[in-house]
C-alpha cells in the first residue's frame, strides 16, 4: 500500500448492484425456438458482489455505495445486509434497478454470457457522493462499471480527490472488456491513473495493453499503477509491482458451476486480506480460493453462512 491507512477502518465500495437473472442450458441456445434452461434471479452487481465476497471473509466493516431502482431498493437492501455488508444505497425514483441476463452454457466450463441494462445503476453521480463517506473508512474500491457513463465518473474524480485527502488508498476493477473498448484504453487508463492497485482479468489486461502475453501485460500496467494482480480464471493470478512480476499464485481446484461471479469474489477476499494485513501474494491467494468456491455455485454472490 503506497498511502497510510485507517487502522481496523472499514473498506468502502462503491459501484454497481444488479438483478441478475441466471439461466443455465446445456449447449448451443437454439435460434428461432426453445432451448432447455434453468432460470433463477438473485441479486448481484460487480461492485456489489464485491463487497460481499469481502464481508465473507470476515475482518473490519464492509460498506456499499450503490444506485437502485425505487421499485427493488429495499430487497437489495436486505439482501446486501444479510451478507453482512452496510448498505448505503441511493434509491433513484425515475430509473429501475439494472438488470442483467446471464446465459451459462454448462457443456463450456460453466463459460458465461452477459445481456446488461445497467438501469439506475449507471446513474449514481456527484451528488451521492459526499467526503463523509470516508469516515471511518481504510479502503476505497470503485468498480469499473463506475467508469462507462458520464455521471458516474463525476462521482469517481470526486471520491478519489476525497481519498487522496484522507490519504485512503484506492483500487480500481476495470470489470467489463466490452464496455472498456466502448469508452477507449487510453481514457480508461487516464481515468484509473490515481489507483493504488488495479485488479484487471486477463482478457482486460491485454487489451488495456495490447499485449498478447498476460506476464508482460500485467508488468506492463505495473509501470503505471503500484500495485496489479491479474486475475487468469483456473491460471491463477500474477502480482505484479515496478514493472515486474513478483509474484504467481496458483488456481485453486473447483469444479464450476457458473463462472458469473468468479472475478469479484477474488477482488472481495483480496481485499479483505490487504486490509487485515496481508501480503500482496497472501491476498491473491484468498482471492484464488474465493473464486474456487465461487465457479462452484449459482449466482455472483458467496452462500451466506448458517
Amino acid at each position: 500500500m503506497t498511502r497510510a491507512s485507517v487502522p481496523g477502518g472499514a473498506l468502502l465500495v462503491v459501484g454497481d448492484v444488479i438483478t441478475d437473472v441466471v439461466a443455465r442450458h446445456r449447449g448451443p441456445l437454439a435460434p428461432g425456438t426453445d432451448t432447455a434452461a434453468t432460470v433463477r434471479s438473485v441479486p448481484g452487481g460487480a461492485g456489489a458482489n464485491v463487497a460481499c465476497w469481502a464481508a465473507r471473509q470476515g475482518g473490519p466493516e464492509v460498506r456499499f455505495l450503490g444506485r437502485v431502482g425505487a421499485d427493488s431498493a429495499a430487497w437489495h437492501e436486505r439482501e446486501l445486509v444479510a451478507s453482512g455488508v452496510r448498505p448505503l444505497l441511493v434509491a433513484d425514483p425515475r430509473a429501475p434497478t439494472g438488470t442483467v441476463i446471464c446465459l451459462v452454457d454448462t457443456d463450456a466450463a460453466a463459460e458465461r454470457t452477459f445481456l446488461t441494462d445497467s438501469g439506475a445503476s449507471l446513474r449514481l453521480d456527484a451528488d451521492d457522493w459526499t467526503p463523509e463517506l470516508l469516515d471511518g473508512v481504510a479502503w476505497l474500491h470503485l468498480s469499473g462499471y463506475l467508469f462507462f457513463s458520464e455521471p458516474s465518473r463525476a462521482l469517481v474524480a470526486m471520491a478519489v480527490e476525497s481519498a487522496r485527502a484522507r490519504g485512503v488508498p484506492v483500487s480500481v476493477d476495470p470489470a467489463s472488456t466490452g464496455f472498456l473498448a466502448e469508452l477507449g484504453v487510453d481514457r480508461f487508463l487516464s481515468l484509473a491513473q490515481e489507483a493504488d492497485v488495479l485488479l484487471p482479468s486477463r482478457d482486460e489486461a491485454r487489451l488495456l495493453t495490447g499485449l498478447s502475453d498476460t506476464a508482460d501485460a500485467a508488468a506492463e500496467l505495473s509501470r503505471h499503477i503500484p500495485l496489479v494482480v491479474v486475475k487468469q480464471g483456473d491460471a491463477g493470478a500474477l502480482v505484479a509491482k515496478a514493472g515486474a512480476i513478483r509474484a504467481r499464485v496458483p488456481a485453486q481446484p473447483a469444479a464450476p458451476v457458473d463462472t458469473t461471479g468468479a472475478g469479484d469474489a477474488f477482488t472481495g477476499a483480496f481485499l479483505a486480506a490487504l486490509l487485515a494485513g496481508g501480503r500482496p501474494e497472501e491476498a491473491a491467494a484468498e482471492g484464488c480460493r474465493a473464486g474456487a468456491r465461487a465457479v462452484e455455485q449459482v449466482g455472483g454472490r458467496p452462500e451466506r453462512r448458517t
